[in-house]
């Protein structure tokens, strides 16, 4: 399922959200730029498990190493898909999650949830030396909390049933949750398999999720979540 947009309207301007899409696009370029040196790149600033267990554990690394990797790997990306699914997300879905918290409160969210991801996917594999990037576990946190506070929510989702496919409108816990279950399951299975080369954070993706809802959960809802609205007409 493939989210499109919710019909969950913001009562400000999301201008964190925002600016979170805009730096990522740029950094992005930036990285596009650089040719035969991404590599080394992504290897000095992504977060890489064994010298975040060098950092954190042996002191075998500067602790700040750790520390601001954990930071700059949320705002890499490998690849122009990679970009686009996350800045998606975020775009559809943080809005909301912006004007629930307001905007300096969101942005401490956002930056702990990928912090908090970064750790669980370190404790997940600890002796990868592949750099992990990209902002998916900090937008898993927003998921997450989106999925606590308005899971009753309209979304328009992409439906793809073999040859077939729909446009349908679904609440955001079922579109959501169904998300968190594929990440968890797939999370399991790689488990078994860290010694593959490469591969997706699950495991970011979880740790993010769950920060994010139990976050909101806490901080409790200051305002009634939108209502299902008896015509189903998609506009």
């Amino acid at each position: 399922m493939i989210p499109l947009r919710d019909e969950n309207p913001s009562g400000s301007v999301p201008y964190v959200t925002r600016g979170l899409i805009v730096v990522n696009c740029l950094l992005f370029l930036y990285e596009i730029l650089l040719g035969p040196d991404l590599r080394q790149f992504t290897m000095d600033w992504g977060l890489v498990p064994q010298r975040l267990h060098a950092a954190f554990v042996t002191g075998a690394e500067p602790l700040t190493v750790g520390l601001v990797t954990l930071v700059t790997s949320m705002f890499l990306h490998g690849g122009w898909m990679h970009l686009i699914g996350n800045m998606w997300y975020l775009w559809i879905f943080g809005d909301n999650i912006e004007d629930r918290f307001g905007p300096v409160r969101f942005l401490a969210f956002y930056l702990a949830c990928g912090i908090f991801a970064g750790v669980v996917q370190y404790l997940a594999n600890p002796d990868s030396s592949l750099p992990t990037i990209g902002a998916s576990g900090a937008i898993a946190g927003v998921l997450g909390a989106y999925a606590a506070a308005f899971p009753r929510a309209r979304v328009v989702t992409f439906v793809p049933i073999i040859f077939y496919f729909r446009i349908m409108m679904l609440p955001a816990a079922l579109v959501l949750g169904f998300w968190f279950v594929i990440q968890f399951f797939s999370g399991a299975l790689a488990l078994g398999m860290a010694h593959a080369a490469g591969g997706i954070a699950w495991w970011a993706h979880i740790g993010g999720f769950a920060l994010g809802f139990l976050t909101m959960r806490i901080a409790g809802s200051g305002r009634r979540e939108p209502r299902w609205s008896s015509d189903p007409t998609l506009r």
